[in-house]
């Protein structure tokens, strides 16, 4: 497999990943697109499952899965109501997906995330910081949360404060934390900066 994956902070959490204890299952919540990560787990001997809400994106991986002639077992489902059994994966990954909703809706998919996570099995999520340069952009919904226009479409974006999110985790251990900030340019010229905090979680 030939294709580049821009997903860089999914190569540090495949590091910790390579524990022999547990199986190597793994699920991504929002897996869909042109270039779907699940699919450097693949190649690294994981057995994959993936869901992700746009029946769009699915079929972007399906198109994916048939040129690379993998299966990486993407169905349709919600990160709210995660179609898996308790303790069923052993490392589950929400990459820039989980923040496409509420705070409260990301508290209620982060302890989906945790009832399916097998017993010290790892989970990586992150989130975007106030610094980034879209935080207050847009429609305002709530406290840190914004309507943003995305491929034509309004969609929620939720952004967190660099402690803010680990309320969520308080019922594990954070083995992992990196706070980002970088800056880059548009198409336009325009000077902008974005900022992300990423977490690795182990299941007490």
């Amino acid at each position: 497999m030939n294709t580049i994956f821009t997903q860089t902070q999914l190569y540090t959490f495949l590091l910790y990943c390579d524990d022999e204890r547990l199986e190597k299952t793994v699920l991504d919540c929002g897996a869909g697109g042109r270039r779907p990560p699940l699919a450097i787990f693949k190649d690294k001997g994981f057995e994959t499952y993936g869901i992700d809400i746009s029946q769009k994106q699915i079929k972007f991986a399906k198109e994916f899965e048939e040129k690379e002639q993998i299966e990486l077992n993407i169905t349709e489902g919600n990160m709210l109501e995660l179609p898996f059994e308790d303790e069923s994966m052993s490392y589950i990954y929400s990459y820039n997906s989980i923040f496409h909703m509420c705070k409260e809706e990301i508290g209620q998919a982060v302890s989906e995330i945790k009832r399916v996570l097998k017993k010290d099995g790892l989970a990586f999520i992150n989130f975007p910081t106030v610094d980034d340069w879209r935080a207050k952009v847009g429609e305002r919904v709530r406290e840190g949360e914004y309507l943003q226009e995305e491929f034509g479409e309004k969609i929620l974006h939720s952004y967190f404060k660099i402690d803010e999110a680990e309320i969520y985790f308080n019922d594990v251990k954070i083995i992992y934390k990196e706070v980002r900030k970088r800056n880059g340019y548009m198409r336009d010229g325009r000077l902008i900066t974005r900022g992300f905090v990423d977490y690795i979680i182990q299941k007490l």
